[in-house]
């Protein structure tokens, strides 16, 4: 009797599964046949029985499976849109090595379809209890050959590299030479990576000592724990406890120039560049941060700011330092032509000059690198000499310095 009240289950998950790929096709994230059909074969609801089958085959949504005392997220089932666009990423072939960092189930299982037989699937966390989900999962759905592992990946999984292919599903913010060494040379390596604060899951193809990006996407992730971890700095912006600033490339030389600089005029100026209100902003994002003096982004406690300053987002706003000056991005929409310009706020003793030349950053995006793919990025080694990388800026982390440069339209 038992076994009739399951099936209609099983023919729900069924179908689910399959609507939420026929989706991702549509939307043009799934679009190689290996992909999809290792989509439509692993039923991922089983990793996470908590949840209602809607949730566990929602498209665009993730599962959270763990929780720290904060509530800050610590471990998720991605949501399948994610999942697609970085196996999409990866492109996993029959017989392919690959490593997962950040383990959870589905993920490892849709590997394991991909790299078929003869491949190898190792997946490795920093915790235990997503470590034993998995473990649990595979099992149950037969995916038996997946090495699981409980270790801190900071160091990578070297008892079963090289590797074809790395793909890291939390965010890292740096990475550490590990990953690129147990790469086979023209591996792929796939990683949510932070660079000024704005994370992007990246790409990248190891040639000899250095990773070159070929793919960005914007996401979110769950952040990396361990050696790998890496805590934003945060200040209160001086004068004004309402103001935090975060900062994730380190703060500003000095920041005491910025004592009172709320009490000097605010200069406004706007940028004549406008964007519909559909149209993606990652690469303006990305090229103000890679642009500006001192980045960092900004959040307000409205019961608490003093009202000089007036960011259309309350919770996230981009800003730029440069010594006593201080300005951030502002958006005024327009309903009628159905589009939005962009125009900053500054303050200081060169306000209204600090204004234009974040304008002018905006202005040059829009006229020489709105239509192209975005900035080609770059990874080397941290101790890599300045003459041996291209680009136009290099951002330099722990373990390594990374290149970003501009194509133009």
């Amino acid at each position: 009797m038992s076994h009739m009240t399951e099936l209609p289950d099983e023919n729900r998950a069924t179908e689910l599964r399959n609507k939420a790929v026929d989706q991702l096709r549509e939307d043009g994230t799934v679009v190689s046949p290996r992909v999809e059909a290792a989509l439509r074969q692993v039923p991922r609801h089983l990793a996470v029985p908590e949840a209602p089958l809607d949730d566990a085959y929602s498209t665009y949504n993730a599962v959270i499976t763990q929780e720290d005392e904060h509530g800050n997220h610590t471990s998720s089932v991605s949501a399948p849109q994610i999942q697609a666009m970085q196996l999409e990423q990866a492109d996993i072939h029959p017989g392919d090595h690959v490593l997962e960092i950040g383990t959870n189930g589905p993920n490892a299982a849709y590997i394991a379809e991909l790299v078929g037989p003869d491949g190898q699937v190792t997946t490795v966390d920093i915790a235990p209890a997503p470590a034993e989900r998995a473990e649990r999962f595979l099992a149950e759905t037969g995916y038996t050959g997946v090495n699981v592992v409980v270790a801190d990946a900071e160091n990578g999984v070297p008892e079963h590299a090289p590797y074809d292919a790395i793909m890291v599903t939390v965010g890292a913010w740096d990475i550490p030479p590990a990953w690129t060494d147990q790469l086979r040379d023209g591996g792929r390596l796939v990683v949510p990576l932070r660079i000024n604060g704005l994370t992007r899951t990246y790409g990248f193809v190891r040639q000899a000592d250095h990773l070159l990006a070929t793919s960005t996407h914007v996401c979110g992730f769950v952040a990396m724990q361990g050696a790998g971890s890496h805590t934003q700095q945060t200040m209160q912006l001086p004068g004004d406890k309402g103001v935090t600033l975060h900062f994730d490339e380190g703060l500003p030389a000095d920041p005491s120039l910025l004592d009172g600089v709320l009490d000097t005029d605010r200069a406004e100026t706007w940028t004549g560049v406008t964007v519909a209100n559909q149209e993606p902003i990652g690469t303006l994002q990305m090229y103000l941060a890679a642009h500006v003096p001192t980045y960092c982004s900004m959040s307000i406690n409205p019961d608490l700011a003093t009202g000089a300053i007036g960011p259309t987002n309350l919770g996230f706003s981009m800003v730029a330092i440069d010594g006593p000056d201080f300005g951030y991005i502002v958006v005024r929409r327009n309903p009628e032509k159905k589009n939005a310009e962009f125009g900053f706020h500054a303050f200081g003793p060169g306000g209204a000059g600090f204004a234009e030349r974040l304008a002018d950053i905006v202005r040059a995006w829009g006229t020489a690198h709105r239509d192209t793919s975005g900035p080609r990025i770059a990874v080397y080694p941290a101790g890599t000499p300045d003459d041996r990388i291209t680009g136009d800026r290099i951002i330099g982390k722990k373990h390594s310095r990374i290149s970003i440069s501009w194509p133009t339209a």
